[in-house]
């Protein structure tokens, strides 16, 4: 598998993807991701050169956004004076679960963030979805606290404010590297 930047031309999967996801987590009986995420905003992304997709041939395994930027109002301006990298979006095909695929692509996340000289790889997750929060600990973050203030990128009151971090240090990963991340080829 290899992992790469998102380009345009991938837009409209990954706005499928966002739907086959919120499916899944509708069955589950989650609200995560049930209001459609703007196609503008996620180009704005895909053009900072944040987005990143995991492919196994020609299919699309996974996405994942590592972005320097936190998201407003979650973090303390304490905890954004120390360098960060910032997880959002991570989904993983439906075909490819169970394989710890997302272990894999947070692997990669810190592993990048550590490569940039950040101290911390930080996330948030949807306030409700307890689940996700428990796989995140299981991952090696610790919660920080749960944000309710503020409102939401695609509208609404804010859904998504539990937040947590865990040290960005290099990790296994086992993907080929074609970012620009400074891990081209590499499996670390």
């Amino acid at each position: 598998m290899i992992i790469e930047p998102a380009t345009a031309a991938d837009l409209e999967h990954l706005l499928a993807f966002r739907q086959e996801a919120a499916a899944w987590l509708s069955a589950l009986g989650s609200d995560q991701w049930s209001r459609p995420y703007p196609a503008d905003k996620l180009l704005d992304t895909i053009e900072a050169d944040t987005v990143f997709m995991l492919r196994d041939g020609s299919a699309i395994v996974g996405t994942i956004t590592l972005t320097p930027d936190a998201e407003d109002g979650l973090w303390t301006d304490a905890e954004l004076s120390e360098p960060a990298r910032y997880v959002n979006k991570l989904t993983v095909s439906r075909a490819y679960a169970g394989r710890d695929i997302g272990g894999r692509l947070l692997n990669w996340a810190g592993t990048c963030a550590a490569s940039e000289g950040a101290k911390w790889l930080r996330l948030d997750a949807w306030t409700a979805n307890e689940r996700l929060q428990r796989y995140y600990i299981d991952h090696g973050f610790t919660y920080v606290r749960t944000v309710r203030e503020g409102g939401a990128v695609n509208g609404g009151p804010r859904v998504s404010g539990w937040v947590a971090q865990r040290p960005a240090v290099p990790a296994e990963h086992g993907f080929e590297d074609a970012t620009v991340m400074g891990f081209t080829n590499s499996n670390h």
